[in-house]
């Protein structure tokens, strides 16, 4: 039997990595974002903001470690995997930046399924920027919009999570998954 791929999403600042380090507490598995390790390697190079100064080429770089995750996860020998974010988010992104970009992002999201879409909304009293996340919150809003219909475009139905405590939207995430 193959196992779940469930992909945790949302813009910036919508408490996906909390939710993930949380599951993972609980002993889920769990594949972590990979965009912030694009970017300090990428500041390491002398590169202050790839995805602002060289969107394309993050963008590249983040598809192939997202596929890279899809590909792990479907080696696992788990019954379900939680992936923080999933192919579409790249696709998103560039087309909220106005990015143009080849038909290899499109088939990425085509070729690579997963099992179920957690989309978390902007949630204005949690967010917070930092060294990574440079996004206001009107643009979370934004973001949000993307992910959303990026997902949809892929033929996903999106479900949106609650706010709440952490524990409390882990567990309508997890007592969703049978639905």
């Amino acid at each position: 039997m193959q196992n779940k791929k469930i992909v945790i999403t949302g813009g910036p600042g919508t408490g996906k990595s909390s939710i993930i380090k949380h599951l993972e507490s609980q002993g889920h598995y769990c594949l972590h974002e990979v965009s912030r390790q694009i970017t300090i390697e990428a500041q390491q190079q002398g590169i202050d903001q790839l995805f602002l100064e060289r969107p394309l080429l993050f963008s590249e770089k983040l598809l192939e470690a997202r596929i890279n995750q899809h590909i792990e996860a479907v080696q696992l020998t788990k019954d379900q995997i939680f992936l923080d974010r999933g192919i579409p988010d790249v696709v998103a992104y560039m087309d909220y930046f106005g990015t143009t970009y080849p038909s290899q992002f499109t088939l990425a999201c085509q070729n690579y399924e997963y099992d179920k879409i957690f989309l978390l909304p902007p949630w204005k009293e949690i967010y917070t920027s930092d060294n990574e996340r440079y996004e206001s919150f009107e643009q979370a809003l934004v973001i949000h919009e993307h992910l959303k219909n990026s997902y949809i475009t892929y033929g996903y139905n999106p479900i949106i999570v609650p706010t709440g405590t952490i524990a409390n939207r882990s567990s309508f995430i997890l007592n969703s998954l049978d639905e």
